[in-house]
């Protein structure tokens, strides 16, 4: 892709100085454009080369505006920095440096020390309210919040992947300078935040650019979202590469997760996104870059980005603790420890290997390091897409669970964990939004009959049963809730084991490779890696109600175990049911924790 010319401009409104803004709207397919603001005035922009039309003018921070097509449709700017209101009221003009930043020297943390912890901003009432949760998860031991998408979408509740303003955060969670704020709160907390960013489609409610800029979609190619971005034009690489740049420079956001990346048909884009935010961040902060990508694109993560979601590894721990083998989990129905050992030792199951609709899907990955992998037990979408939006710890053995949980926290790969999982919180996550009238039927009829392949929902009558997406009460029942006395036997488990990955494998994370897993029997692996100080982590693992035959080596030092109890059985080669180890043959002697055996 050709560099920026001098025909493109920056999307939106943009302050020049404190009185003057300049506004620039890229309508190839319109005539006639004027900015419309709340004052009365109506302000016609000037037509340039290849479709923008721009005009500077007095205008302070705060002024509302529109932009009016053709005389014909009053729309919100496409990138606009704030909205007063729902997409359907006006646009308003931000000052970037209006926020005063208490933490200015801030410059992140290294890839090596994620602890990611997913959230959902509206579920946990506004970015204010989310301030109040910091210091109990730096004291869990996360290293960074990750907040799923913010760009303003239709109404009030959403899990941000309708967003139609893309440069815009929800004003419903706060204003802008109130997301700085939680930013800068967190960077004094020494938490690292990330973005969950949607640039494969944009919602189907109060998207106007069809209108006048045909240009942003090929429909030519289809998404499951409808016509695909076009990232081939100039204009519309720039405004996503633009809007990455904002959320990194302005807001100082420390990494961006980009949605379902499979969707994006210009692999130059993201190559290009890569490239520029490298270029233009400061060199010595810590930026991460993540993606979700069903292709299992290892080239990727060799192009700029750090990791990517491994929706193998959490797909074959899902099937090892729940036996559910619906829909995509029929990938991992037929051999899941034998998937789960390949996740551990290669990272992505799916390397070329043939899936259930009989096509190849992934790349080799076996040379990339353990952390280029982000490893969860669920996340939004794990819990969410389910009919009732049950958490994991309802559906599975709680034994196995919590030493699934010691692989997830201890292993080499990136952990993510979601809102809740801490405290195993009663309340499920369900799939919400606020749409209104013909389409928010289509959105409950779409959602009840995506559930038309599980076994359990094959009876139209039950999958009535699911609820509305668009009822205020499916939005209230996906709030978790903290439960009044915060010792739990599940928080104290990631307490410890978090302690541990500070302490042991964190800073030895960078130059680890894998050695191999091993399948001990059904249920149960054998995962070892060599950390960059030169000494060997093990994993044993066993999530079946069955022992299995186990051995440790010589000189092996047992560095966690669950059950606590589990340790007299070792002495007979056997590993109970339900049972984790974690061991470590150090390359220098190891510093015991309070509660650590030895």
């Amino acid at each position: 892709m050709p560099l920026r010319t001098l025909e493109t401009w920056p999307h939106g409104a943009i302050m020049l100085d404190a009185e003057h803004t300049r506004f620039a709207l890229w309508a190839p397919d319109a005539f006639y454009v004027s900015v419309e603001l709340e004052n009365g005035q109506s302000l016609p922009l000037l037509p340039l080369a290849d479709g923008w039309f721009v005009i500077t003018t007095r205008c302070p921070a705060g002024t509302k505006y529109r932009y009016n097509i053709d005389g014909e449709l009053e729309v919100p700017d496409p990138a606009s920095r704030a909205q007063a209101g729902d997409i359907d009221q006006h646009s308003v003009v931000v000052d970037p440096l209006a926020y005063r930043w208490q933490h200015s020297t801030w410059l992140g943390r290294p890839w090596n020390e994620a602890v990611i912890y997913e959230l959902h901003v509206g579920a946990l009432d506004g970015f204010v309210a989310v301030e109040q949760h910091l210091a109990r998860l730096v004291e869990l031991g996360v290293t960074a919040i990750e907040l799923m998408p913010l760009a303003q979408f239709p109404g009030e509740r959403n899990w941000g992947y309708d967003g139609v303003l893309t440069y815009a955060p929800q004003a419903s969670y706060g204003s802008p300078e109130q997301l700085k704020h939680l930013i800068d709160t967190a960077h004094g907390h020494g938490l690292a935040v990330i973005l969950d960013v949607v640039y494969n489609h944009f919602g189907p409610d109060g998207n106007y650019l069809h209108r006048y800029a045909k240009g942003f979609f090929r429909e030519d190619v289809h998404t499951p979202w409808g016509a695909a971005i076009d990232f081939r034009r100039r204009e519309v690489c720039d405004f996503f590469i633009d809007n990455a740049l904002m959320w990194l420079l302005e807001y100082r956001f420390d990494g961006l997760r980009l949605d379902a990346v499979h969707a994006i048909e210009d692999p130059n884009f993201l190559q290009e996104l890569a490239q520029r935010v490298r270029q233009q961040t400061d060199p010595a902060r810590h930026v991460w870059l993540m993606v979700e990508n069903e292709h299992n694109q290892a080239s990727l993560l060799e192009q700029g980005y750090d990791g990517q979601w491994n929706d193998d590894g959490h797909n074959a721990l899902h099937v090892l603790l729940t036996g559910e083998t619906d829909a995509y989990y029929a990938d991992y129905a037929q051999n899941p420890t034998e998937q789960l050992a390949r996740c551990l030792s290669q990272g992505f199951v799916f390397q070329g290997h043939i899936n259930r609709h009989g096509k190849p899907r992934g790349e080799p990955s076996g040379h990339l390091p353990p952390s280029a992998f982000v490893l969860f037990l669920q996340n939004h979408d794990q819990i969410g897409n389910r009919a009732f939006g049950e958490r994991l710890h309802q559906l599975a053995h709680p034994q196995a669970l919590h030493a699934a949980s010691v692989l997830l926290l201890l292993s080499p790969m990136i952990p993510l964990m979601f809102m809740g999982d801490e405290f195993a919180a009663e309340q499920p996550f369900l799939f919400f939004t606020s749409h209104h009238g013909e389409l928010a039927k289509l959105v409950r009829e779409g959602r009840r009959n995506e559930f038309a392949a599980f076994s359990a929902f094959t009876d139209p009558h039950k999958r009535e049963q699911i609820p509305d997406p668009n009822a205020p009460q499916t939005f209230e029942a996906s709030r978790p809730v903290l439960p009044a006395n915060s010792a739990s036997s599940t928080t104290d488990l990631y307490r410890r084991l978090l302690k541990i990955r500070h302490r042991h494998i964190i800073p030895h994370l960078p130059g680890t490779q894998a050695l191999g897993a091993e399948v001990l029997a059904v249920g149960a692996v054998s995962a070892s890696w060599r950390l960059g100080d030169g000494s060997h982590l093990r994993i044993d693992l066993n999530l079946s109600a069955a022992p299995v035959l186990h051995s440790l080596p010589t000189g092996t030092s047992l560095l966690f175990q669950y059950p606590p109890q589990s340790a007299h059985r070792l002495d007979q080669g056997t590993l109970d049911p339900y049972c984790a180890l974690v061991s470590l043959t150090a390359a220098a002697p190891l510093l015991p924790l309070d509660g650590e055996r030895q």
